[in-house]
């Protein structure tokens, strides 16, 4: 966020120029409200999932058959956060369709896996695209949550990239395997609060 004579100005998380319902792998990151650490801790540099950790987790392999159009890959739960890789593999458009509905293709300057992208979606919210999926997943926890921790809340947002080529692809992979080996590292570790 950017502040200027005490106004905030909120910095769009998505990416304009994308049509987030596009053929296209994404890394999520998705944090717990206050980064409370509602999923287990790390010991000896593993994870050690409570119960409500293993619901995320089950919850994340339930994907597929909630939105058959998406395909897992690398998944970590941490204590605040969890952190995946979700692709999205639809039927592609026949270059008929996409001149029939007059869709835009953009120059592709944004790498090898963003060659599919089909144009921006001139017809408004879709229910299949990332934003569904990461709504269907947060809810899907929550619902499990209430008996466990009835004041379980997700953060509002989600971080996302769009993975570029296969080099983007095994330095996130990497990233996922490696995020409890690196807990703590850098992080200050403050008492939690209860949000």
């Amino acid at each position: 966020m950017k502040k200027s004579k005490d106004k905030i100005q909120n910095k769009p998380l998505r990416a304009h120029w994308w049509d987030y319902s596009c053929n296209a792998s994404y890394f999520v990151t998705i944090c717990t409200r206050m980064k409370f650490p509602y999923f287990g801790e790390v010991k000896d540099q593993k994870m050690i999932l409570n119960e409500l950790g293993r619901c995320a987790e089950i919850c994340w392999y339930d994907i597929p058959n909630h939105f058959p159009f998406v395909e897992l890959g690398e998944f970590v739960v941490m204590p605040d956060h969890i952190h995946g890789i979700l692709t999205i593999n639809k039927p592609s458009l026949s270059k008929m369709q996409v001149e029939s509905q007059n869709i835009a293709t953009p120059q592709s300057q944004h790498g090898d896996l963003l060659d599919n992208y089909i144009g921006k979606n001139k017809f408004g919210p879709q229910s299949k695209n990332l934003a569904s999926v990461i709504r269907g997943y947060k809810i899907g926890v929550t619902k499990k949550s209430k008996s466990l921790y009835p004041n379980f809340k997700w953060q509002t947002l989600y971080y996302d990239h769009i993975i570029r080529n296969e080099t983007d692809l095994k330095r996130i992979v990497k990233y996922i395997l490696d995020n409890p080996m690196n807990w703590g590292k850098k992080r200050k570790v403050k008492p939690q609060k209860h949000p």
